[in-house]
């Protein structure tokens, strides 16, 4: 009865085998390494875009908030200003009551 090298566990077929199986896992853990290194490169890369977008937008934001505040303090100026104005000038409305026939057609 022959027995088949490889089921004996003879050297001269382990040794090529392991070679191959430690080729194999190297192989990987070297993709590996540099999926991780692209992974990065791309993620560093995203970052500096995204900071250099993101920082015209905060000035597009800031020079509309001043434009805001500009508009705003110029409407309560005319309010303080002709505030009470208008409000006497309703009370007057309301209270001083004119009443006036209906025209006939």
């Amino acid at each position: 009865m022959v027995i088949c090298p490889e089921l004996r566990g003879h050297p001269d077929v382990a040794r090529p085998r392991e070679y191959r199986t430690k080729r194999v896992k190297d192989a990987r853990s070297e993709a590996q390494k540099e999926v991780d290194e692209y992974k990065k490169q791309k993620e560093e890369e995203f970052k500096k875009f995204e900071t250099e977008h993101s920082s015209g937008n905060q000035k597009a934001e800031e020079e509309a908030n001043k434009e805001t505040e500009t508009k705003l303090k110029e409407i309560k100026d005319i309010g303080s200003k002709s505030g009470s104005k208008v409000v006497e000038q309703l009370l007057a409305a309301v209270t001083d009551v004119k009443p006036e026939p209906p025209a006939k057609d």
